[in-house]
């Protein structure tokens, strides 16, 4: 399997090469951008054209991009965050022309696949909220195909993102090229790795790997929580379209990240044989 890596793991950090160089060493084949606007501005002509010119110079694939969570700083307090399935039709709209503006970086910044989030954590479900979100996908999935972009929804902590909505959503709209980032912390803290892998395996275009001990989203490096990672290997190289093994983590302040991702993608493939 492909290795990938977010760059999630420096998010409070201005993304740059020295970044993308220290993700390369560490054995990532693929990238995804952590869309924050501290870490990587997506309305930033220069910054785009800084890391256009990384990955045109690398053999390293910019596999995804992140849609945002904020409008503004990642985490700055009273920051309200992006939701298409809030409850006023003044926020879903905006939040809507945030994510378009991260997705317009395809045009100079060519990427594979856009990860979006339906509601935020703990979000509840009623109907309403489903229509939101129908309305939402259908609307990102007629922006992104001509960027050549696909959307991928992710399975999250909440009730509008269970593997079971996720392919209830997906069945309304009818959305044969929306796929789906499998998240293996959140299933794990959740409905469990094996029962949210069935349902959504033939839609899996993506993943984002990290460990936790099932009590919280904690982001950790593989090893560090309880996951079962012979178990979470088979299921992901059963699927039909084998995604990459692409670890979001939760940097820490003096990590040698190049190091830790070669630990974990050792485990990972050891685990697999």
């Amino acid at each position: 399997m492909r290795r990938a890596m977010s760059t999630f793991v420096d998010v409070k950090q201005r993304l740059h090469s020295a970044t993308l160089d220290r993700l390369a060493r560490g054995g990532a084949q693929a990238i995804e951008i952590f869309c924050a606007k501290e870490h990587f501005d997506y309305t930033d002509r220069a910054h785009i054209r800084e890391l256009g010119d990384w990955f045109r110079s690398s053999p390293v694939e910019l596999h995804s991009l992140h849609a945002p969570l904020f409008a503004d700083d990642w985490g700055r307090s009273g920051s309200p965050p992006l939701n298409l399935a809030g409850a006023g039709k003044r926020e879903r709209i905006d939040s809507m022309d945030e994510i378009k503006r991260a997705l317009e970086v395809a045009e100079n910044l060519p990427f594979r696949y856009l990860i979006q989030h339906l509601g935020t954590p703990g979000e509840g479900h009623d109907e309403r909220k489903f229509d939101a979100t129908l309305s939402a996908v259908e609307h990102l999935r007629a922006f992104a195909k001509p960027l050549g972009v696909m959307v991928l929804v992710e399975n999250i902590p909440n009730e509008l993102s269970t593997a079971e909505r996720l392919m209830a959503l997906l069945r309304a709209g009818h959305f044969t090229d929306v796929g789906v980032c499998f998240d293996l912390g959140h299933a794990h803290m959740t409905e469990g790795l094996a029962g949210e892998f069935a349902i959504l395996k033939d839609h899996i275009r993506s993943t984002h790997v990290h460990d936790n001990k099932a009590d919280r989203d904690a982001h950790l490096w593989p090893g560090e929580g309880t996951m079962d990672w012979a178990a979470a290997m088979r299921l992901l190289r059963s699927a039909p379209h084998v995604p990459p093994l692409l670890m979001e983590i939760e940097g820490l302040d003096g990590v040698d990240i190049p190091a830790r991702m070669a630990q974990a993608y050792t485990l990972m493939e050891k685990a697999a044989e």
